[in-house]
C-alpha cells in the first residue's frame, strides 16, 4: 500500500487552487493567451470549433487515443482586449480567464476567447479520431486517421494531431467537416 504524505502547508496551498477547467460546457467557453492559439480570434459566427481529447479504456482494453467530445459552434471570438471588459465579462463569466481577475488582468492583451451558440454541444460519445504513426525520428505519435482525413483532410500535410496547435480545415472540406460533426451524437 502506497500512502502519500503532504505537510499541512502543502495541502493549505493545494486546497487554494482553482482547476483550470477551459474549455467549460456549460456555457460553451473557451480561453487560451497562447501564441499557438492567437488565430483563433479570427474565428467567425457560425464558424466550428471542435475539441478532442485522449481517451483510453476504463474497465475494458482499449490502448490511448484521440476522441472528438465537444464542438461550439461560434457566437463570438475575439481578442479581450478588443471586446472591451463590459462585453467580456457578460459573454465569458464562466470561463476560467475571466472568473479569476488576476489571470483576468496577466493574460488580458493576449487572451483570446471564444463563446460557442445554442447549437454547441458536448457529446454523448467519443468519437475516434487518431490512429498511431511516426515523428520524424521513429516515434509513436497520434495521427488523424484516414478515415477522418475524409472529413477533415490533411492540414497541409500535417496529420499529427497529438497536442498540436489548432488545425484549419481547408475551405473546399469546411461544408462536409461541419456536416459530420453536427452528425455526431
Amino acid at each position: 500500500m502506497l500512502v502519500e504524505y503532504f505537510p499541512l502547508h502543502r495541502r493549505n496551498e493545494m486546497a487554494n487552487q482553482s482547476i483550470h477547467f477551459d474549455p467549460e460546457f456549460d456555457a460553451f467557453t473557451y480561453g487560451d493567451p497562447t501564441s499557438p492559439k492567437a488565430r483563433l480570434r479570427t474565428l467567425g459566427r457560425g464558424d466550428i470549433l471542435v475539441f478532442y481529447s485522449g481517451l483510453e479504456g476504463w474497465d475494458f482494453s482499449s490502448a490511448p487515443a484521440l476522441y472528438i467530445v465537444a464542438y461550439f459552434e461560434v457566437a463570438v471570438a475575439g481578442l479581450a482586449k478588443n471586446m472591451g471588459e463590459r462585453n467580456v465579462k457578460s459573454n465569458f463569466s464562466s470561463n476560467f480567464h475571466v472568473r479569476h481577475p488576476r489571470i483576468l488582468s496577466k493574460d488580458w492583451d493576449d487572451l483570446v476567447l471564444v463563446r460557442g451558440g445554442i447549437n454547441s454541444r458536448l457529446l454523448n460519445r467519443a468519437t475516434l479520431i487518431s490512429t498511431t504513426g511516426r515523428d520524424r525520428r521513429g516515434r509513436p505519435i497520434k495521427i488523424l486517421s484516414r478515415e477522418m482525413r475524409r472529413f477533415f483532410g490533411d492540414f497541409d500535410g500535417k496529420v499529427s494531431i497529438q497536442r498540436s496547435p489548432p488545425r484549419w480545415v481547408d475551405q473546399r472540406l469546411v461544408e462536409g467537416a461541419a456536416e459530420f460533426v453536427r452528425s455526431l451524437d
